[in-house]
């Protein structure tokens, strides 16, 4: 079965291999690249209590150095849902499609031991190119998550580059696409399936479920006095939400507001919000410490969903063809 397995998905192995040697010959030289205008460039500093007047410059040359980077990251999401779609769904769906299971399931293979151990080699292998892939790309862009907090770890769609995350939605994809092609022996509407139902998956558990992983935690800061105790968030955190709200807590508007506050109670800026004395901002956030802690949830979640697609799959086959 090793060999057979092998034989089969030979050509998927060494393109996913190729792709990942291409990956590494584009974010290796320009990771280096950026960890070393990180540090020539002084922003370990400019990040501290130590920062000079100079910093703002400074973010500003790396940020329009490496800032295109950016559109990379992002076409870096799709690579799950390809491996999914290109490992996963034929699985089945080609054996059936082309009539070759009625050989295989007939030479004193069963169809449980046949398609576990499919599964058993093809995860092992996407395990291994999803961390690589995750852990690769963390180091990668960790410069420009630093300097940015709307690309930072926790930020929208870095959050699923990074990490662990990767494996698990690799995992599940594959898994997806087996068992779409168990129901819908046919490869191409298979990989129709797995790639509409990886994206609904995928983004119901990132605004549905990651933001009540962990009860969030607030912090306030004075309208009256600027940032103030912004800062208390830390660097890398998840802002989910900032409010604005009079002294008593009523609420007043979303977003953040700084202005002076006048001899009145008034807060004059260009448009009157009717703020009084003792107004404040109120940052709802997830602490940049419960980053890991998040990973493992999020790919707990998928790693389970994958193994509730391959049970399934392995009653449905004994049941059909």
């Amino acid at each position: 079965m090793i060999w057979l397995t092998w034989r089969q998905h030979r050509r998927q192995l060494l393109a996913s291999v190729a792709g990942l040697v291409a990956l590494a010959a584009v974010l290796v030289p320009t990771g280096i690249a950026m960890h070393h205008a990180f540090e020539r460039l002084g922003l370990a500093q400019c990040l501290s209590a130590a920062a000079t007047a100079g910093c703002p410059k400074k973010f500003d040359d790396f940020t329009n150095a490496y800032g295109t980077f950016v559109f990379l990251a992002v076409l870096l999401l799709v690579l799950p849902l390809l491996i999914g779609i290109f490992w996963g769904a034929p699985v089945v769906a080609r054996e059936v499609e082309q009539g070759t299971h009625r050989m295989v399931w007939t030479q004193g293979i069963t169809r449980r031991r046949w398609i576990l151990t499919k599964v058993s080699l093809l995860g092992a292998a996407v395990t291994v190119f999803a961390l690589l892939y995750g852990l690769g790309t963390a180091w990668w862009w960790e410069p420009m998550s630093r300097i940015d907090s709307d690309q930072s770890r926790f930020g929208a769609v870095f959050f699923d580059l990074q990490g662990i995350a990767p494996v698990g939605y690799t995992l599940f994809a594959v898994a997806l696409g087996i068992a779409a092609g168990t129901a819908i022996p046919k490869v191409v509407p298979a990989m129709g399936v797995t790639l509409a139902g990886f994206i609904v998956v995928r983004v119901a558990v990132a605004i549905a479920a990651r933001p009540r992983f962990m009860r969030p935690e607030t912090s306030e800061w004075l309208v009256a006095s600027g940032p103030g105790r912004r800062r208390e968030a830390g660097a890398g955190s998840w802002i989910m939400s900032t409010t604005v709200h009079q002294a008593d807590g009523t609420y007043v508007m979303d977003g953040t507001m700084r202005c002076p506050l006048p001899a009145d109670g008034g807060c004059q800026s260009d448009n009157d919000f009717g703020v009084r004395a003792g107004a404040y901002n109120l940052d709802t956030f997830q602490p940049a410490d419960r980053y890991w802690t998040f990973q493992a949830i999020e790919t707990a979640i998928f790693v389970l969903l994958a193994a509730l697609l391959i049970l399934w799959t392995v009653r449905r086959l004994r049941s059909v063809f």
